[in-house]
């Protein structure tokens, strides 16, 4: 006779998953490889999530990390995180067909760091170094025209050209709490600093933080879906523990889940960073059905509804 499955509530976060920009990326992609055929090459991953990536391998493309990698007469296609000046430059000079999958919001950032310095000022960014959004962002502007802070403590440390002369701007993945307190730093040492208009964190980053703080007090366990690499993917972790979840992992899949870990929890948040597919929230909901008698119940604070166009020259084929 089979043992009966113990009782287990999944609390699913929403939002959740896939946001406008990736959703616009990926699309791109299938796009670029319908209008002309494989191998389209795109540099650097085009989203941070190992089983999309694999997808469009598996359809044609081919992931590089720099512009050199590519042949000139094959289309190459620039990952939604971004690219510095440089790259599409270097491609026009090479004659190369390209795609930009820039995410509109990362656009918005670029945009707001030329205006600041035409205006002549040194821009202040906060973010985590080496991050390709980073990358992207700083390159948009000559060397030493932006200082890059990762930390309060780095704000301290700061030697600007002149500090009446500064604007902040901020990668749009970052924890809202995180930078609030780096935000609250810049201000307090330069009280002229110019800030955005409206905050850079992007909508989806935000929405997906703020259901996971409605979740943490309900659950004894969080899981997030997304890959290592991901920057929002790994600030849902971080908010899951700043909520008091200390349990807050972060799996890419449902086969990387440590059941032993969670032995005996009977409350679980699921979530997913913007970049991991609905297709892997419901492989891990299918492995708790399959050890657990699962009650799902979703705790959605925001609806989203936003779509991105894609580039004019793949519209045809829409």
């Amino acid at each position: 006779m089979e043992h009966a499955k113990p009782p287990l509530t999944l609390f699913l976060a929403a939002p959740r998953g896939f946001c406008a920009g990736v959703d616009r990326a990926i699309k791109i992609v299938e796009m670029a490889l319908q209008k002309w055929g494989a191998p389209v090459y795109v540099r650097h991953e085009i989203v941070h999530n190992k089983y999309v990536v694999d997808s469009l391998r598996a359809q044609g493309a081919v992931f590089v990390e720099e512009l050199e990698e590519c042949p000139d007469d094959r289309p190459v296609i620039f990952s939604a995180h971004g690219v510095p000046r440089s790259v599409p430059a270097e491609a026009r000079r090479r004659d190369m067909v390209f795609v930009d999958a820039t995410c509109p919001l990362v656009s918005k950032v670029h945009m707001e760091a030329a205006r600041h310095h035409a205006d002549g000022l040194q821009l202040v960014m906060i973010g985590h170094a080496g991050h390709p959004e980073v990358l992207g962002t700083m390159g948009q502007l000559p060397e030493g025209e932006v200082i890059l802070v990762e930390t309060v403590d780095d704000v301290a440390r700061m030697c600007p050209r002149d500090p009446a002369r500064l604007a902040f701007i901020t990668q749009t993945t970052l924890s809202v709490d995180d930078t609030a307190a780096i935000v609250a730093a810049l201000q307090a040492r330069f009280p002229e600093i110019v800030g955005p208009a409206k905050e850079d964190i992007c909508y989806a980053t935000t929405n997906r933080q703020a259901a996971v703080k409605a979740i943490a007090p309900r659950i004894e366990a969080l899981l997030v879906i997304g890959a290592q690499n991901s920057s929002n993917s790994k600030r849902l972790v971080e908010v899951g523990r700043a909520e008091g979840c200390n349990y807050s992992q972060l799996v890419m899949r449902a086969d990387q889940i440590d059941w032993r870990a969670i032995e005996g929890v009977r409350h679980v948040g699921v979530t997913a960073g913007a970049s991991a597919p609905e297709v892997l929230i419901d492989e891990v909901i299918d492995a708790f059905r399959a050890r657990y008698e699962v009650t799902v119940e979703i705790v959605e604070t925001a609806q989203e509804n936003i779509e991105f166009k894609v580039p004019r020259v793949l519209r045809q084929i829409a």
